[in-house]
Parts: structure tokens; sequence; C-alpha cells
């Protein structure tokens, strides 16, 4: 694995590798921190239900979420149990006792006039995340705490949705060792695998299950960190990419002009392509933390914490090489990984029929769904058909009963509604036709069609190419039933030797 020396406060020296990275001369240095959204039935504290999606505004709360006075919080065991899963798929250490405290701000959306936390004592310490690219990124640590509000503002007044107010979530805080845009993308697609494949969060982008927050300096190598700014609430793969760039030019181009870089919190405008100023940070803000005395502290033995991260699913870096060892093309992988279900489906065929059949169903799947980018289509639900029947049409396929074009119509079919297979070829007249009669005829038909004259007296000529039009004449003929080698080799034989 390739890593990027020792980046600190003190600077940073970099290897051959790294190189890769300086821009005009500057190494950017870039730090994420990723709230996940778990998704438990319930909030963090409260009895409301924690799925505000199309809900009306304010209608997913209790007087918990209100803050009304005398209501105490109640912590969700759930939420716990998914977090400590979380940190399993992190490569973490589970704290053995984790605490939480009060972060003290006011805004509108958080009644309490703070949040509940964890600052000092956090429940998933270390960790690191390994990118498919070979390097990897670091995980400081995360912690668990609740969710603010939404605030929806309108030219003369603000609006207030507490649904999201109490949300469980875990802040996932990387070491700074991110240096691209292109590596910052793969951080989060990777961590968006790895949380969804551990089943601790939905992970709908678009709804803000996941959201990122980038931090961003650059520095020469051997001199001190650069003056980072921040910029909030990233929920799509590609703003990660383009605003990690785009943050990454600017300062290098506030430098290069003997400007001076000023710690910021910075948004991501998607239509004009760049960051835009939100407010400037002179010192670090001061929440004063305290410990909330209405929460007992979290205590996990060894045994707890085995029982919780027990039955663990296979994950994303398992199954990218179980299929590279059968030959399953990297964009493919892509694919399949993109939904669980695909990645899960293509195994069970691999342990029920071998390694062919498992790269038959891979290839078909990624021919028949959408490549996706940051839109969650490809995470809903599909019809998947069982393994048995995909085993089935994979077997066809082998057997030559149906052409590899019509295996894509056949497996199309199948994702509607799990017919199968042999039922639905011969219902679409899809199987092959492999009686040696029935294309021997047609293939005495072609060669004496007035059409196939030149084709047949190049072919004679040695002009090889030319068969595959001829064998092109035989399929139209059967209707794209008639088995295309069988016909070749035939044609070949009668052409040889006439």
């Amino acid at each position: 694995m390739t890593s990027i020396g020792n980046a600190g406060e003190h600077g940073s020296e970099i290897d051959g590798d790294a190189k890769k990275y300086l821009i005009d001369g500057y190494l950017p240095t870039i730090g994420i921190e990723c709230h996940v959204q778990l998704n438990t039935a319930t909030k963090l504290f409260s009895s409301a239900d924690n799925d505000a999606r199309d809900a009306e505004p304010n209608s997913k709360v209790t007087e918990i979420d209100f803050a009304l006075p005398g209501m105490l919080p109640v912590l969700n065991r759930e939420a716990i149990r998914k977090a400590v899963r979380a940190g399993k798929a992190l490569n973490s250490e589970i704290a053995h006792v984790s605490r939480f405290d009060r972060k003290h701000y006011f805004y509108p959306d958080l009644p309490k006039g703070y949040q509940i936390s964890q600052m000092y004592q956090p429940l998933i310490i270390g960790g690191r995340v390994d990118l498919p690219s070979g390097e990897h990124v670091r995980i400081h640590h995360a912690h668990v705490e609740e969710d603010a509000g939404k605030l929806t503002h309108y030219s003369d007044h603000t609006l207030v949705d507490l649904n999201r107010a109490g949300t469980p979530l875990i802040e996932i805080v990387s070491e700074p060792d991110i240096h691209s845009g292109t590596m910052a993308r793969a951080y989060a697609e990777e961590l968006h695998l790895l949380m969804i494949y551990a089943g601790v969060t939905e992970g709908d982008l678009y709804n803000g299950n996941m959201r990122f927050d980038v931090n961003v300096s650059v520095a020469k190598p051997g001199e001190p960190l650069g003056t980072r700014a921040e910029m909030k609430n990233l929920n799509s793969f590609r703003a990660v990419e383009k605003a990690t760039d785009y943050e990454i030019q600017r300062q290098i181009e506030v430098l290069k002009s003997g400007g001076e870089i000023k710690q910021q919190t910075r948004g991501w405008n998607e239509v004009e392509g760049k960051t835009v100023l939100q407010r400037t940070k002179e010192n670090a803000e001061d929440y004063r933390y305290m410990p909330d005395a209405d929460i007992p502290p979290v205590v996990l033995s060894n045994e707890k914490i085995a029982e919780l991260q027990a039955d663990f699913p296979i994950m994303p870096a398992e199954y990218r090489e179980r299929f590279a060892k059968i030959g399953v093309d990297d964009s493919v992988v892509r694919v399949l990984l993109n939904n669980q279900k695909l990645a899960e489906a293509v195994a069970e065929t691999q342990d029920m029929a071998g390694d062919k059949a498992a790269k038959r169903i891979a290839n078909l799947f990624s021919s028949c769904l959408p490549s996706e980018d940051d839109t969650d289509q490809a995470k809903k639900a599909l019809n998947l058909p069982s393994v048995e029947h995909l085993v089935e049409l994979a077997k066809m396929l082998d057997e030559k009963k149906i052409s590899s074009t019509n295996g894509k119509d056949v497996f199309a079919e199948m994702l509607k509604g799990d017919d199968l297979p042999i039922v639905i070829a011969k219902k679409k007249k899809l199987l092959q036709v492999s009686d040696s009669s029935a294309i021997e005829k047609m293939v005495d038909e072609v060669i004496a069609a007035p059409e196939s004259a030149k084709a047949v007296a190049d072919f004679k000529a040695g002009q090889e190419k030319v068969l595959g039009w001829l064998v092109g004449q035989v399929m139209k003929r059967s209707h794209g039933q008639a088995n295309p080698g069988m016909a070749g080799e035939m044609l070949r034989q009668k052409l040889s030797t006439k």
C-alpha cells in the first residue's frame, strides 16, 4: 500500500510515490469528516420515528426533541449496536468505556441550546479505510452524536423543522492522509460502501444519510501545514471531488500571488463550479463542552463487543478480490458493488455453479443495469432473480441453448418477474436451433441465394472475413435462433469442398 509520509502540524516529508500529488510545488493535505445517519427505528434519545422522509414538518418529534422542561434523554441501544458494527467496518478499536458530552452553541434547530455528542471519550477509536487503488486513509476516531434540525430560509423569514433533530449519527473523522480530489472521492465512495454493507445506514445521499465536510490546506513539502478551509455538507461524490480540486487550486493561486489563506468555512456552488465563502474563523470556537449528567457511560466488555459484531457480512474488499480471481472486469465489479444484493447474488452463483457461471451472471448484471455515479438508483431494491434461476440461465448459455445476445433479453425479462429462463426463452422464441438438418437446409439456401454469390466467391478466393456476413444471412433466415457456431462451421465445410 502507498502512504504519504507523516503529514502533521510540523510539515511533511513525502516519498517518491507521493510526488504525483504535487501541484505547482504545493502538496494538498485533506481530511474529511463524514456524518453517517444510523438507520435505527427511533431517534438517539427519544422514541420518535427516525425515518422522516416525505413527512410533514415537525411530525416526527416528541417532548424530548422539543426539549420541553423536565424531559430526559434515554439512550437508544440499537444506535450503539450499529455504531459498534460500523467500527468493525472501519478496522477500528471499540472503547470499553465511552461517554456523552454537551456541546453548547445556540441554533434555532437545537431547542436545548446544546448538542449531545462525544468529545472526550468516543466509542470508535482509530481505524483505516483501504482504497481500491491500494492507498489507505487512517481514521482518527468516530463518535456518536445527535443531529440538529433543519432550517428553511425565505426572503423575510426562516422556518424550523425538528424532524431530523435527535437523529442518531456517527461522525467519522479521518486523518489528513488525502492529497487530491480524486483520492477524496475514492475515500468517500469506499466509506459509503462500507457503511451500507455493514448495514448501519441507508446511505441515501440525496436525503442526507451521509454528508461530507472536507478540510483542505496546501503547503510546500517540508513546510508547516497550511491554513485550512472547510467545505461543509457535501452530499455527492462528484461534489467532494470537484469542490476539493477547486479549493486546492484557489489556495495555490492565493499563495502564488502573495496572499494569505484565511481559516474559513466555504460552501460548494454546483452551478458555478466553485467554492464560496460562508464565514471566516479568527479563532477556534469554544463550545464549552461538559459531561452530560443525564446519560450514563457506555460500558462494553470484549465479549459484548464480539456479540455486537457477530454475523458480519462480506465486505467490498473481499468481493473485489473474489471477483478479480475469476476475471471479472473492474468496471463490472464496480456495478456489482453499487448494490450489495447484486454482489451477493454473483457470489452465491459462484458457490453453487462455479467460476464460469458467476462470471457470466456478473457480466449480465453489468450489461443490463446502468453504471451509477452519485444517484442511488442502483442501490434501490431490485426484483432480483433467484440464484437457482441465475444458475439455470448460465447453464443454458454454456450449453448454447441460447445465444449471448438472446441471453441478455432473457435476463432482462427475469429482472421483471424472475420467471424460469427456459420459459422466457420459449415464450419469446429465443432458443437456439441446433438441429443439424434444419441448419444445413438454411446454409444451402444462403449459398444458393443470388445475393450471396459475391460473398461465396470471395470466401473461395481466401477472404475469410466474409464468412461472418454469410453466417448473418443464416441467422436472418432463422430469426436469430440458429446456432451461429454450427452455421459457421457448416458454411466453411461446404464452401471449402465446392
